[in-house]
């Protein structure tokens, strides 16, 4: 109704679920960096909490978008079921056949037992995510519970996700549910934006939207924080109707006094004379649209499971410029439709060039299988272009266009304020703050593995990787190497570790994944491709 009047292109405030609109806080990445972890833990469960509307769902839908190829997922729409009924939905969300009408346990037990050896022997992982888990019986807890008894003699064969309001971890600490508290891998609670969020958050969609100007000025941000307590949800609530109070009067942007009557519209309060809007407003609001979660989680899921297998990425012809960095200071500008769809192939095949690995069309099932062949990693990992930059590693990037559309290009190096960017063919140099307006806080960095390196490294672990790791630290720290003849990882060589990560601003838990294994690389391996030189 005002999107003409505002001169939008979309609607800034809607509550039905839209990629284009996502905008993921730094408490909202640090859930899905918690849910990563738990994923790529040995099994067990991970737990997400979090008030109605703080963004679960959000969290959940990006995580679906980052997980490797080789996952199958059994999304958990509804939970409130029996055991039989629960494993029964399991099976048909991941494709298991049993008997017709079966209602025995047992043997929905052994078909998904059969299905998750079959999948760990074709080296595939398995995902249940439950949403709305605080509606879970005792039982039924139980039985996921039983399920993650599933393993061989090294690992787990399934992971459980957990989502749930506040209540669920309320649940799970009361003692007759302590052995699942126990074997839960990590656990995040997802709290309502801050102050300066809930700015970042309003902004953020309206220039997705398309504004032009200030619509809620900076003096207003405090008050909608108040009224919303941070709940996004909420915020659109109250966004979506002080715009259209604001259009109704003919302004340009909103005052004080249409906000305050936005607050009480949507509060159903008959005292126009208010000075303040009473909390119970909050949870009518919040029950309006509760209703919006489902349908956006399987919106979310239902386009997760829709999206083909990675496009394998084919010759390209050599970079234009790439012989000579560009030193003009342009703007990313007009992006052409014919480029878009090709946009990540180029990408990725300037980030092989990058790494000298030979480009061509003889990919396995996507990149990251095959540059695994020549001893190098994938990291697809999200976050602000700050924390990127402490990888200090080349890397595609997913971009936001001016209409919403999504893009990539890849990051060559960084000096100074500026970047140097391919973007289809071309090289250029951009300014640092035009590349953060429009990075859509994606990425995917390569990173070479130590020698027999097969996945992340826990304490009391045997594995050969460890002379690796003892003697690069022991040339980073100058000491002698250990020579551990016993190459289990332990004592003395994890709080080294620790110590390391701690130092370069890694969690200090001693387990060696990628990010430790780039920061050693970065440091005593100077033919590594770095962004930073």
């Amino acid at each position: 109704m005002y999107k003409d009047f505002f001169e939008l292109k979309e609607m800034p405030f809607s509550i039905a679920p839209d990629p284009r609109f996502l905008y993921l806080s730094e408490n909202h990445r640090e859930a899905l960096a918690h849910l990563h972890y738990g994923i790529n833990s040995e099994g067990g469960f991970v737990l997400l909490t979090g008030e109605v509307g703080t963004g679960k769902t959000t969290v959940c839908r990006c995580l679906l978008e980052q997980l490797p190829e080789n996952t199958n997922i059994a999304f958990i729409y509804n939970p409130k079921l029996t055991v039989d009924e629960l494993l029964a939905s399991i099976c048909d969300e991941l494709g298991i056949k049993y008997p017709v009408g079966n209602k025995s346990i047992k043997v929905f037990i052994d078909c998904i037992n059969a299905y998750l050896l079959d999948n760990f022997a074709k080296g595939r992982k398995t995902v249940i995510i439950l949403e709305e888990a605080q509606n879970l019986s005792p039982d039924v807890l139980e039985e996921i519970r039983l399920l993650t008894n599933l393993e061989t003699n090294r690992q787990k064969l399934l992971q459980i996700i957990m989502i749930g309001q506040p209540e669920l971890k309320d649940m799970l600490s009361k003692p007759e549910l302590r052995q699942l508290s126990q074997r839960i891998t990590a656990r995040y609670h997802l709290d309502a934006l801050s102050e300066k969020d809930v700015g970042h958050y309003i902004a953020y969609r309206l220039e997705s939207a398309g504004a032009k100007s200030i619509i809620f000025p900076d003096n207003l941000i405090k008050q909608i924080y108040k009224l919303s307590k941070g709940i996004p949800r909420l915020i659109n609530l109250i966004c979506d109707r002080a715009m259209l109070g604001a259009y109704t009067e003919g302004k340009k942007v909103v005052d004080r006094k249409i906000l305050m009557k936005a607050a009480r519209e949507i509060a159903g309060c008959s005292n126009q004379n208010s000075s303040k809007v009473k909390m119970p407003w909050v949870f009518a609001g919040i029950f309006l649209v509760m209703i919006f979660t489902v349908s956006a989680i399987a919106y979310f899921y239902n386009d997760y499971k829709m999206k083909n297998n990675s496009k394998k990425i084919t010759a390209t012809a050599p970079l234009k410029n790439q012989s000579q960095e560009p030193e003009k200071i342009e703007t990313i500008g007009v992006i052409p439709e014919s480029l878009l769809e090709k946009s990540k192939e180029k990408a990725f095949n300037a980030m092989l060039r990058e790494w000298s690995i030979p480009v061509n069309s003889n990919y396995y099932s996507n990149v990251c299988d095959y540059i695994y062949k020549s001893g190098i990693g994938c990291l697809n990992g999200s976050g602000n272009l700050k924390k990127l930059l402490k990888l200090n590693k080349p890397a595609v990037l997913k971009m936001y266009l001016e209409n919403g559309k999504t893009y990539y290009l890849f990051l060559k190096s960084v000096q100074d304020n500026t970047a140097l960017v391919t973007i289809g063919d071309e090289l250029k140099r951009i300014e640092i703050k035009e590349l953060t307006r429009r990075f859509s806080g994606e990425y995917t960095v390569f990173w070479r593995m130590p020698p027999e390196y097969r996945d992340i490294i826990y304490p009391n672990v045997k594995t050969p990787v460890i002379h690796w790791v003892d003697s690069k630290l022991a040339i980073i720290n100058k000491r002698n190497p250990l020579n551990k003849k016993d190459e289990i990882y332990d004592g003395k060589l994890v709080e080294e570790v620790k110590r390391f990560q701690s130092s370069r601003g890694i969690p200090a838990v001693g387990i060696i994944g990628p990010r430790t294994i780039i920061q050693i690389n970065n440091e005593t391996n100077s033919n590594e491709p770095k962004i930073i030189k």
